[in-house]
């Protein structure tokens, strides 16, 4: 059975889609942005916006019944390859027990404040 799941964030109603897409052994949680999900801010600093990011991605997670040591598969798309130093620690701490396959793309995003936006691919199999 197909699960949508949603952060609550106004972009999943205007463009459309869902935080997270839970089906079988799998999880397939949608570019998160650095958006502070406790109060919707957006932290000025890289390092920061990537804490608020993993903070969004694991209760996408938690509420499918997987956790961030489940993930395979991640992409980072950063604005700024100036941002790396800070997102480096936070990636570790994220990811320092999994060693998901992973791809930094530097792009620019939606928002021109944003540095940083994880998508994950999870699977508990």
């Amino acid at each position: 059975m197909r699960r949508q799941i949603s952060s609550g964030s106004p972009f999943e109603a205007r463009f459309g889609y869902s935080r997270a897409i839970a089906q079988g052994d799998w999880c397939f949680v949608s570019g998160s942005t650095g958006y502070d999900p406790e109060t919707g801010t957006l932290p000025t600093d890289a390092g920061d916006q990537a804490r608020a990011a993993f903070r969004t991605i694991e209760a996408a997670l938690t509420e499918a019944g997987f956790s961030l040591t489940d993930v395979v598969r991640v992409q980072y798309t950063v604005t700024d390859r100036a941002h790396f130093p800070a997102l480096e620690p936070v990636v570790s701490t994220a990811f320092g027990d999994a060693r998901p396959a992973a791809t930094m793309v530097f792009a620019d995003l939606l928002n021109p404040d944003m540095k940083v936006e994880i998508e994950v691919t999870a699977f508990r199999g």
